[in-house]
């Protein structure tokens, strides 16, 4: 299966032998151990050595006699270490992020209402970018408010309640497309690009959306460091819990829904997502409460019967 981060392994693995004869035949070690030269961080040089075994086992099935990729605990340790959490948007980042995509460009342009949709789909609808930017005017079923995701990762399709508002969102935008031109026919682009007439891609899906981020306040100038556009996902999963606990919903139980939501294999996947917030452990702390409140009065109440 293609994927952006894929895709983006190869170009990088691409773009960091090129010119370099001195490589030519070289060992299978030796590439991996170059390569990790070239990347500027932990995580990077963690996903060479990943991808150098993968090579190793898919290599080693037509030449046995290819050397395996030696295997460095420090490595995964210090990817461990310095990986970046993720950042949990309050509801008034949020408001400011939606803001400032609405004014981020000449309001006679598409493209401020499209980014205002790419960020309300990932974060009302938990989708990621790669999907977002894959949809086509079809896949939006007004009447059902279903949004139908297909083919995407794990291979897996997936048919998605929306809220009303996100329905109402939705609507808006495709009158505003239609007004700028865009075509309308089901196997249509959703997120139409009125300047370049074509789909948006991932990669400037990004391009639109990171300076949002940083003229929100969200994310610094240089470097990598703030919140970043899947984080939006981790949002819609955190906030989803915090709600079945305001609505007296066990959690637990409704995870498995959730993994399905998000297109996981099983919700181990699903738990990556889950960041402990102070507003989560408040909400289970308070449950955890009334419940023992509930169990302690009941034995106090059998033991004077």
């Amino acid at each position: 299966m293609s994927t952006p981060h894929r895709r983006n392994v190869s170009s990088a693995w691409i773009d960091s032998f090129r010119g370099r004869s001195d490589l030519a035949g070289a060992r299978l070690p030796v590439l991996i151990r170059e390569w990790a030269k070239t990347r500027s961080g932990p995580q990077q040089v963690l996903e060479c050595h990943l991808t150098g075994r993968a090579l190793f086992r898919a290599l080693s099935r037509i030449d046995p006699t290819v050397e395996n990729i030696p295997w460095d605990r420090g490595i995964k340790r210090e990817a461990h270490r310095r990986h970046r959490r993720p950042y949990i948007f309050s509801e008034e980042e949020i408001r400011c992020l939606l803001k400032t995509a609405l004014s981020f460009a000449s309001q006679q342009s598409l493209r401020p209402r499209t980014a205002y949709m790419m960020l309300v789909l990932g974060y009302c609808a938990g989708l990621r970018i790669s999907e977002t930017v894959r949809l086509d005017v079809g896949d939006f079923h007004v009447d059902d408010r279903i949004l139908e995701i297909r083919g995407t990762k794990f291979f897996k399709s997936r048919h998605l309640p929306l809220s009303g508002s996100v329905c109402a969102a939705l609507c808006s935008y495709l009158d505003l497309r239609k007004q700028a031109g865009g075509p309308i026919n089901p196997a249509a682009p959703l997120l139409w690009h009125s300047e370049r007439v074509a789909r948006y891609s991932y990669g400037m899906a990004r391009t639109l959306l990171i300076p949002i981020l940083r003229r929100a306040g969200l994310k610094p100038l240089p470097g990598r460091v703030g919140a970043r556009i899947h984080d939006l996902r981790h949002g819609f999963v955190v906030n989803r819990m915090l709600a079945w606990y305001r609505d007296g919903i066990n959690p637990q139980s409704r995870l498995p829904y959730l993994a399905t939501y998000l297109g996981h294999k099983d919700i181990n996947s699903t738990l990556v997502y889950l960041t402990i917030t102070q507003k989560l452990l408040q909400e289970a702390s308070e449950r955890f409460r009334l419940r023992c409140a509930r169990i302690l009065r009941s034995s106090i109440e059998g033991g004077n019967a």
